[in-house]
């Protein structure tokens, strides 16, 4: 899965990536979703080791332009997960106690204690994001943003948070299909929103602003990862095979039972 993978200090360009390549994978959509489902079964047994372990935290960041597919990717990839251990954190619009303090205040709460995995849907990275391309704040504010994220997921980092960072990258054609999609079907029009065509039409400037992101913030302890996400299919091997990598590479053990359990009969 490297190929996906931002390399710290060689910026890439988005257009360099293909929203439609399933090139890893060679066989047929059907098969794909069927090795997902097993490989959920492995990732539910490490997660399982994990929290039972209780000592390492896996922070997973989603980011995508709407409709690319985050929630899809948390019921696919996690279904069946014990909650104990697997939470997911929403951030959406600050409320006004948020905005009275900074901007990763509301964010710290919720990254993962030991023994646990976290699923951010948006982060802390829509403050370089919609508040660049909305202008919410001057240039001069965001931009010094990047050194603050770099160094709060360093501190992360250094207290024992793995963090993987996925941008879901879908064409601006696959929106369109995705939205008319919503609109077409009355029971998902609760999913349209008319704001988000506002935000559509501001694609070109998101795209900069992800890419500058994405450049600025892809670093040894905190990497970014550039997943094809027009096949939702593709989307969700792609990522269950990069996690589950990376929780095999903890090298985790079962934890010894405090007493000798050999002479235990249970009558």
């Amino acid at each position: 899965m490297d190929q996906y993978k931002v390399t710290p200090s060689c910026p890439v360009r988005l257009s360099d990536f293909d929203p439609e390549d399933t090139s890893l994978f060679d066989g047929k959509k059907a098969v794909a979703k069927e090795q997902v489902d097993e490989l959920n079964d492995e990732l539910e047994n490490l997660q399982e080791l994990m929290y039972a372990e209780h000592k390492r935290k896996l922070l997973v960041v989603l980011q995508a332009m709407d409709t690319g597919g985050k929630d899809g990717l948390i019921r696919s990839v996690f279904d069946g997960v014990n909650p104990q251990g697997v939470k997911v954190a929403n951030f959406k619009a600050p409320t006004p106690v948020e905005l009275d303090h900074d901007y990763l205040w509301r964010v710290h709460p919720h990254v993962p204690g030991k023994g646990e995995i976290v699923i951010f849907n948006r982060s802390h990275y829509e403050d370089v994001l919609i508040v660049r391309v909305q202008e919410l704040v001057p240039e001069s504010v965001w931009r010094r943003r990047y050194q603050h994220i770099r160094e709060f997921e360093r501190m992360l980092a250094d207290e024992g948070v793995t963090i993987l960072k996925f941008y879901l990258h879908i064409s601006k054609d696959e929106q369109k299909r995705r939205l008319q999609a919503r609109l077409d079907d009355p029971n998902k029009h609760w999913k349209f929103n008319i704001g988000d065509l506002k935000e559509r039409a501001r694609w070109d400037d998101y795209m900069r602003a992800y890419e500058d992101a994405i450049n600025e913030t892809s670093t040894e302890w905190a990497p970014w990862y550039v997943i094809p996400a027009n096949k939702k299919w593709y989307r969700d091997w792609v990522a269950v095979n990069i996690i589950l990598d990376t929780l095999k590479g903890f090298k985790m053990r079962y934890p010894q039972p405090k007493e000798d359990l050999s002479r235990v009969v249970i009558e």
